[in-house]
């Protein structure tokens, strides 16, 4: 590997884990701001999807135009999965505690491995599939406990519908490479606000609540979202991948470390047990990517 290209690496590896940094964020601002969640997907989508608008027209200049004119119905899809994902996974948070909801979110290479093989026919390895049943056996341990402590069946059944959506939305970007993500996002932003405008309250936030949820917009969701996508082309997607799963453990650490919001045993067992299948699987592509690459002198 020449310097150039070690500087490249280096330069993707820390791009790619400020933006686990900035997504693992989720939990804290949604424990900060205090006004009614539709309210605050609403404020949100605005705020995320002008700011990623705003981006991609300043790199494609006079060509985003063209770009724009060239989403057709897989583009569409994306949108709506993206959209659909933004307001379960802010809805498991608000409902169920933080470390609830990433657990079950962390499973979603497993689903997507799962909804790939049934859309797409992309067959999951062994590994894949032994990793699957750890991961699915750690959620049975944590959603066996429904009590208070460990956070609400309503916000788990949200979080298990956000995995879903991220996974559907990872299976059309497979089956649809060309699709532009960042005007895809963006869009999608946009129609997480119009499909929550009809229930929010816009007027009724306060200028505290807002300025939180402007930074949540910018620097959670669409910087996270900047920085993943200039950061993983420049590594490899296995490793590009491990290094944005640290937003799992992350998001719950923060809440915990500022609010005092303690996940119940089950979801500590539970979650162990995912962590460790995940992880795990990651790690073992990983290992398999750097294999058959070739020695770069």
């Amino acid at each position: 590997m020449t310097h150039g290209e070690q500087a490249q690496y280096r330069l993707g590896l820390a791009l790619v884990a400020f933006c686990a940094l900035a997504w693992s964020s989720s939990g804290f601002f949604i424990r900060l701001i205090g006004t009614d969640l539709m309210t605050m997907l609403f404020w949100r989508g605005l705020f995320t999807g002008t700011a990623v608008m705003l981006l991609f027209v300043a790199i494609e200049r006079g060509a985003a135009f063209p770009i724009l004119k060239t989403m057709r119905l897989p583009s569409l899809m994306v949108m709506i999965f993206s959209a659909s994902g933004m307001i379960t996974g802010l809805g498991a948070m608000r409902y169920t505690t933080v470390a609830d909801a990433m657990v079950i979110y962390a499973t979603v290479p497993f689903v997507t491995a799962g909804i790939a093989f049934l859309v797409i026919g992309e067959k999951p390895g062994r590994s894949t599939l032994m990793a699957s049943g750890v991961a699915l056996l750690g959620v049975v341990i944590m959603l066996a406990d429904t009590r208070g402590d460990s956070g609400t069946l309503t916000g788990k059944v949200l979080a298990i519908g956000m995995t879903l959506s991220m996974a559907c939305l990872a299976t059309t970007m497979r089956r649809h490479r060309g699709i532009p993500l960042l005007p895809a996002m963006g869009a999608s932003a946009w129609l997480c606000s119009a499909v929550t405008f009809w229930f929010a309250r816009p007027m009724g936030i306060t200028a505290v609540d807002l300025g939180l949820t402007a930074l949540f917009g910018v620097f959670q969701n669409a910087l996270g979202l900047v920085l993943y996508t200039f950061g993983s082309r420049r590594i490899p997607a296995a490793e590009a991948t491990l290094i944005a799963a640290l937003e799992v453990p992350l998001a719950p650490f923060w809440v915990w470390a500022v609010f005092g919001e303690t996940p119940g045993r089950a979801t500590l067992i539970g979650g162990l047990v995912v962590l460790t299948a995940l992880f795990g699987h990651i790690a073992s592509e990983v290992r398999r990517t750097r294999t058959v690459l070739p020695t770069v002198i």
